[in-house]
């Protein structure tokens, strides 16, 4: 089960080289053009290693081992989503970011740290090679997709800015502007939205900065230009539209930890064995499927992140 999504070790081997996170032709006959549009280049791995990445056959991508886990549909992905500072429909989210500029984004990196500086998203697409990545995405409300990244690693950003040993954490910060997000109008919530990760979990080969996904760049409603993705965490650990990451000694505030601490953890690692307050996450619902699939320990990367807790009583650090 644990493989069904994640490659073990090399974690995906297609990389596509993009300016400003933008991925074009989703849909294309061959990995041979899909490779000419896109400047693909390949590198070579053990597909045993690999792991069932998800159904890409036919959109450009080559994959041998047995399809496990399908791709959630694109429309799903766009059209189901949670992002309050648009709007607290799901359903609705989509229509409320539309025409959400992002040109000229810039991407502050301070704090513990020998070299703080500004990244534009060009800066960020000469870091390193932008990874195509296949993750499951579970949320805290106990629904799930399977989602055909890309991004950079998180890693390589922090090793540019050089963090201090002092610094312990990682602090992010959403855009906050009313007048471009229309839900920070309202008290829904803690205005900026903020999160956390301790510096080891932020460091991990999984953890992504996404700037696409489905071969084209993310829309407005799943965190344009660029968002975190930690796929052993909920979703909520997700943070989008990042403008400032924050290196700091002490264990940040987080949005959602401080508006139901008794909710939700700074942690958040999917966990089946704690339940949420008002739910069980034993099972969750895939977002298109029938009916409901057992909840994997860690999203089904325990193998990869769970040394990363050793000694933690992981029912009190939820």
């Amino acid at each position: 089960m644990n493989d069904e999504v994640t490659p073990r070790r090399v974690y995906l081997a297609r990389r596509t080289l993009i300016r400003g996170g933008v991925l074009g032709a989703a849909a294309v006959a061959t990995a041979v053009l899909y490779r000419k549009l896109n400047r693909v280049s390949t590198r070579s791995v053990d597909t045993k290693s690999l792991g069932a990445v998800a159904s890409m056959e036919g959109r450009g991508f080559r994959v041998e081992d047995p399809v496990k886990d399908a791709l959630t549909p694109l429309a799903s992905i766009a059209h189901y989503n949670n992002f309050y500072e648009f709007s607290t429909s799901k359903e609705g989210v989509a229509d409320a970011a539309a025409g959400f500029v992002t040109a000229g984004w810039k991407l502050d990196v301070s704090g513990l740290v020998e070299r703080a500086r500004e990244f534009t998203m060009d800066d960020l697409a000469k870091l390193a090679p932008v990874e195509e990545r296949v993750y499951r995405m579970r949320c805290v409300e106990g629904w799930s997709m399977v989602i055909p990244w890309a991004g950079i690693p998180l890693a390589r950003l922090l090793e540019e800015v050089r963090p201090l040993p002092r610094a312990k954490f990682v602090a992010f910060e959403t855009l906050h502007d009313a007048a471009r997000m229309p839900g920070q109008k309202t008290s829904v919530l803690q205005w900026p939205y903020t999160e956390g990760l301790r510096l080891d979990e932020a460091m991990h080969p999984l953890t992504l900065l996404a700037t696409g996904m489905y071969g084209r760049e993310l829309p407005p409603q799943d965190g344009a230009p660029i968002r975190l993705v930690v796929p052993w965490k909920y979703g909520f650990k997700g943070i989008k539209s990042i403008v400032k990451v924050t290196l700091v000694e002490e264990q940040p505030d987080t949005t959602w930890n401080l508006q139901a601490p008794r909710e939700y953890g700074f942690y958040a690692n999917v966990n089946p064995d704690v339940d949420h307050p008002r739910w069980s996450q034993a099972t969750e619902r895939r977002i298109g499927e029938m009916g409901r699939r057992p909840t994997l320990p860690f999203n089904g990367y325990a193998e990869e992140v769970a040394s990363l807790y050793k000694g933690m009583n992981l029912a009190d650090h939820f």
